[in-house]
């Protein structure tokens, strides 16, 4: 008899460790995977209680900011708030007492564990949670360290046992257990916390420089705009706004984000912005990191070790390593993969990285210049870019107008660009007044990319020395843009753009009225037919493009801006029959 209930209790002893075990898989489950460790908590404690029999786990937190100063100052103790209860509910009231004052102040004060066996003997009825049926109760807390030697104290985690059927011998598990949950719950509430003010001081150092370079540029414009900047050609208000946002950033070492529609020139001031810094003797290093793939951008940014990967024969500075001293301009930032977006935080947050293959730590000094066509805010809220990688490179964003704001200086840039034209090309070709008039009118989604692609077409074709209004393409019919433009459907720009989605514009190139030949007489008026509900239209649109593409996916996909397998999907959701021939 004495065997057999030795071997029950045995086998007992060995179930609670396995439940033990268990609740402590689920908890790092809950903690490791959560972003915010406090909101997981009631989960923790509802698991403590479930596999293990702990009730009313309660955790309180130290205030911080200026709350907590004045509370502070007022009682001559650390304040603390009951972050998180079992039941969930933020403690108010007479939920207040989740944790026992004393109990509290002992683990704040002298970091160290406690264990009372009976709570209503040692500290007082008050010391009970409120709503218990059984006021013979255990307690147990536990300190959360700021870091796991460390003596501060930020937080007290505890939990209630029933002292009911022989409940005192499972305190030494459950402190154990509790301090195990306390380590990883420390990480969590420490790297959130870091983030966070991290986050704030990012921020704030944002909107300080923000707010100088607007009192910078406030005022009448800067004079002598075509001599503003190196290879910067304006004198439109928009353009002088960012001129002196430049002038007032190149002599500090913050980040700089330029932000702005495809072809509107932010490899032109980043250059500017490097030879009016301090850096201008050093070198200034760009890399299109929309033309890499992951890989090989981690090795060209890098650098990589000989032997790291096939191929690499040699050893390989990166383009880090290069711009040393000098300035780094990132181009297409918003392309780059979530996980390669890890690697770049870190060099950006220590200035220190390893090459590819390589265990040794280098350190680098270089001016972050990045730029972007794409709507990083909603990439973040999306989730395909990182909030944190968002502050370090956006800490002062210049926005680059497109060329459509600045028509006053449509005619400088195309003189400029014909200049360069003719000194490439050995010409002496010349715009004449009726060619610039009639480039101001054109509204350029393609910007300043476009405008060069307009110049270098006429100025190649054009027959005589003096460029004239007829000789450019939109006079016949023959505007590249005016062709993309009939391929915007929806909310797809095929010209590009900062995800704005279609411009609401008229087409480019269109004709004069005046140049036109006589019309022919307008169609007879038609009555509108009755607006189509949104799924109505996009069901139409598709059909439209498929027709026009004479219902090959691949094509019409094309039309549409999307891919061959959206198409796919959207044929499937609105139940098109695929026509066959």
């Amino acid at each position: 008899m004495d065997t057999s209930a030795a071997r029950s209790g045995a086998v007992a002893e060995r179930g609670e460790e396995y439940l033990t075990l268990d609740a402590l898989c689920e908890i790092a489950k809950l903690l490791t995977g959560a972003s915010d460790p406090i909101a997981c908590m009631p989960a923790v404690f509802g698991v403590l209680g479930a596999f293990m029999g702990l009730r009313h786990g309660a955790l309180a937190l130290l205030q911080e900011g200026a709350q907590a100063e004045t509370q502070r100052n007022a009682r001559h103790v650390n304040p603390y708030v009951i972050a998180a209860t079992a039941s969930g509910v933020p403690p108010a009231g007479a939920e207040a007492r989740a944790i026992p004052a004393q109990v509290a102040r002992h683990v704040f004060r002298n970091g160290v564990s406690l264990v009372s066996c009976d709570i209503l003997e040692e500290f007082g009825a008050e010391a009970l949670p409120p709503g218990l049926g059984d006021s013979r109760q255990a307690l147990v807390a536990v300190p959360i360290r700021d870091q796991a030697n460390s003596p501060f104290v930020l937080g007290v985690l505890c939990a209630y046992r029933s002292l009911k059927d022989n409940g005192a011998r499972y305190l030494d598990t459950d402190l154990r257990v509790l301090n195990m949950v306390a380590a990883v719950l420390e990480q969590s509430i420490r790297f959130r916390r870091l983030v966070a003010r991290d986050r704030d001081r990012i921020v704030q150092e944002a909107r300080e420089a923000i707010r100088v370079a607007a009192e910078a540029t406030a005022g009448p414009p800067v004079e002598a705009p075509a001599e503003a900047l190196e290879g910067v050609i304006g004198s439109s208000p928009a353009i002088q706004r960012v001129i002196g946002q430049i002038r007032k950033v190149a002599g500090t070492h913050t980040p700089v984000l330029l932000r702005g529609e495809s072809g509107t020139g932010k490899e032109v001031f980043a250059r500017a912005l490097h030879a009016l810094s301090e850096r201008r003797d050093k070198a200034f290093i760009k890399v299109n990191c929309a033309a890499l793939s992951q890989s090989l951008l981690e090795s060209e940014l890098f650098g990589h070790e000989k032997g790291s990967f096939t191929g690499a024969v040699q050893q390989k500075k990166g383009r880090f390593e290069m711009a040393e001293g000098g300035t780094l301009f990132l181009d297409e930032i918003g392309e780059i993969s979530l996980e390669f977006q890890a690697k770049l935080l870190r060099i950006l947050q220590e200035g220190e990285f390893e090459r590819v293959g390589g265990t040794r730590t280098l350190r680098v000094d270089v001016r972050l210049v990045t730029a972007t066509n794409k709507d990083l805010e909603r990439a973040v809220a999306n989730g395909t870019f990182r909030a944190d990688l968002y502050f370090r490179i956006c800490v002062v964003p210049i926005v680059l107008p497109p060329l459509r704001d600045r028509k006053e200086d449509i005619g400088l840039l195309a003189q400029g660009l014909l200049e360069r034209f003719n000194k490439r090309n050995g010409m002496k070709k010349k715009l004449h007044p009726s060619a610039v008039a009639a480039l101001a009118q054109c509204n350029f989604p393609g910007n300043v990319r476009e405008l060069e692609n307009c110049i270098a077409r006429v100025a190649a074709l054009s027959p005589e020395t003096v460029i004239h209004a007829d000789d450019l393409a939109c006079h016949h019919d023959h505007c590249l843009s005016a062709d993309l433009w009939r391929l915007q459907t929806g909310s797809a720009s095929p010209v590009g753009g900062l995800a704005q989605g279609p411009l609401e514009l008229p087409v480019l190139g269109s004709r004069p009225p005046a140049a036109a030949p006589s019309a022919p007489p307008p169609p007879p008026p038609t009555v509108p037919s009755a607006p189509l509900d949104g799924e109505a239209a996009e069901r139409e649109a598709l059909i439209e493009a498929m027709e026009r593409a004479g219902w090959v996916q691949a094509k019409a996909a094309r039309l549409r801006g999307m891919t061959p397998r959206q198409i796919g999907y959207a044929l499937k959701k609105y139940n098109i029959r695929v026509e066959k021939f």
